[in-house]
C-alpha cells in the first residue's frame, strides 16, 4: 500500500468533516471534565485547515504537514491547538519532502509527532490525555506491520483499538489539563482529547479506504 499526499489531504478533510459532525458530542464530553469548549475549538481549527488544503495540495507531504501543524497552533484555543500543532509538524520534519509514503512510514512519522506531543504536553500513559490513545494504538500497528498483517488489516485495527483506548479512559483519573483539578471526580467519564484523538484516527482510516 502506497499511501499518496492525495490521501493525505482526503485525510484532513476528512478531520474537518468528523469534527463539524461530532462538534457538539466533543463538547458535551468536555463539559463534563473541562471547560466544555473541546468541540468548538476542534472544529474552528479544522475548518481553518480544510480553507488551507486547495492551496497547498500541490505541496510535498511534509509542507502539508507542516502547513497543518502551524494552522492549528493558530487556531485551537485550549491545550488542544499546541498539542495537535506539535504532532504535525513533528510530523512533518520526519517525512520531508516525499509525495508518497508507506504505511510504515507514515506510522513512523505519527509516532515522532506524539513524541513530541509528550514532551509538550508532560503527559504518560494512564494520565487521561490524548496519549492513552496516540501510543498504544501505533505502537499495536507497527507490531502488526512488522508481524506481516496486510496494510489494509493494520489500518482496521488502527480503528478498534482507538475505539477500546478511548473506553478505556472512562475508569482513569485524570492527572494532566484541566481535568486534573477534579481528581478523583474525573473517574467515570471519558476523555475529550482521546475521543478527538481517535475520530482523527478514524477519519484516516475512512480516507484511505475510500480510495
Amino acid at each position: 500500500m502506497l499511501i499518496e499526499k492525495t490521501d493525505i489531504l482526503a485525510w484532513l478533510a476528512q478531520c474537518a468533516a468528523t469534527y463539524t459532525e461530532q462538534m457538539d458530542f466533543l463538547t458535551e464530553l468536555d463539559r463534563d471534565i473541562g471547560d466544555a469548549d473541546h468541540g468548538l475549538n476542534m472544529n474552528r481549527g479544522f475548518k481553518h485547515v480544510a480553507e488551507l488544503l486547495p492551496g497547498i495540495e500541490r505541496h510535498d507531504i511534509g509542507t502539508i504537514f507542516k502547513n497543518t501543524g502551524m494552522t492549528l497552533l493558530s487556531s485551537v484555543g485550549g491545550a488542544s491547538g499546541p498539542l495537535y500543532g506539535t504532532f504535525f509538524i513533528r510530523a512533518a520534519a520526519a517525512v520531508g519532502s516525499r509525495t508518497a509514503l508507506s504505511l510504515k512510514d507514515l506510522l513512523d512519522a505519527m509516532s515522532v509527532g506524539v513524541e513530541g506531543v509528550v514532551v509538550r504536553g508532560k503527559a504518560n500513559l494512564g494520565d487521561k490525555t490524548m496519549c492513552d490513545v496516540w501510543i498504544p494504538v501505533l505502537e499495536k500497528a507497527k507490531q502488526a506491520l512488522a508481524n506481516g498483517m496486510e496494510p489494509e488489516q493494520v489500518l482496521a485495527l488502527i480503528g478498534t483499538t482507538a475505539d477500546e483506548c478511548v473506553v478505556s479512559t472512562i475508569m482513569m483519573q485524570a492527572k494532566k489539563g484541566r481535568a486534573s483539578y477534579l481528581g478523583e471526580r474525573s473517574i467515570g467519564h471519558q476523555d475529550p482529547g482521546a475521543t478527538s484523538t481517535m475520530l482523527m484516527l478514524k477519519a484516516l482510516e475512512q480516507a484511505i479506504k475510500r480510495k
